[in-house]
């Protein structure tokens, strides 16, 4: 493909050494020969030269909505600082488009294949539209789930305190009860002494010698019960 580049020269052009003639010929013939290789399967043959490889990708790429290669419709050749860049009119049964053929400076070697399809008004502000639609679904949608996950951060913390009041607070015990009601009191001698010259003096005994007091607990009962 790139020896189909190399266009002859002739003397008394305007713009270079190959006129637009020679540029639309050349030109026609290369994307003729790239639709033939992307038609037939073939673009995989082409992966260790990159230059042939990716225009092969770009023109399959492009079909899809060139639809089926009908010709080619003129061109023109660019001259500039790195070479030359012919452009061939494509025709396409669903739309046409421009390949883009860049040479180098020395106006033999084809170093690029660009294919760009011709999209109408209606079509390019519609892509535009779409475009523009799809990139703010997109923020809204990451917004929306943004919000829904600090919500949810709120829940979590209100679920939290109720869990906390819920829990029953332990119950404390009666400890005092539990000692007042099982305490001893026989280690209080003062009061083993009392008690002792009470019942002495009750059973009219002149001294407590006889008496000898082994427990002591206290009662429950109040002073008007005993009564």
């Amino acid at each position: 493909m790139a020896t189909l580049a190399a266009c002859g020269q002739e003397e008394g052009t305007i713009n270079g050494p190959i006129t637009q003639e020679q540029a639309v010929q050349d030109g026609t013939t290369i994307v003729e020969q790239l639709n033939a290789i992307v038609t037939n399967g073939a673009t995989e043959q082409f992966a260790d030269d990159p230059m042939t490889y990716n225009g092969c990708q770009g023109w399959e790429s492009a079909l899809k909505d060139i639809g089926t290669y009908q010709g080619v419709d003129g061109g023109n050749i660019v001259y500039n600082e790195e070479g030359a860049v012919i452009t061939v009119n494509v025709v396409g049964s669903s739309h046409n488009a421009e390949v883009e053929l860049g040479l180098d400076n020395t106006y033999t070697r084809l170093v690029s294949i660009t294919t760009n399809v011709k999209y109408s008004t209606g079509e390019i502000l519609f892509k535009a539209l779409m475009n523009t639609l799809i990139g703010m679904g997109t923020v809204f949608a990451v917004l929306i789930l943004i919000s829904l996950i600090i919500s949810c951060f709120t829940l979590i913390s209100k679920f939290e305190k109720k869990q906390k009041k819920e829990e029953p607070a332990p119950a404390a015990a009666p400890v005092v009860q539990q000692i007042a009601a099982k305490e001893e009191l026989s280690d209080d001698t003062e009061l083993v002494a009392v008690i002792a010259a009470a019942i002495a003096a009750y059973e009219g005994a002149a001294s407590t010698d006889g008496f000898v007091v082994r427990s002591i607990r206290k009662s429950n009962k109040s002073k008007w019960q005993n009564a």
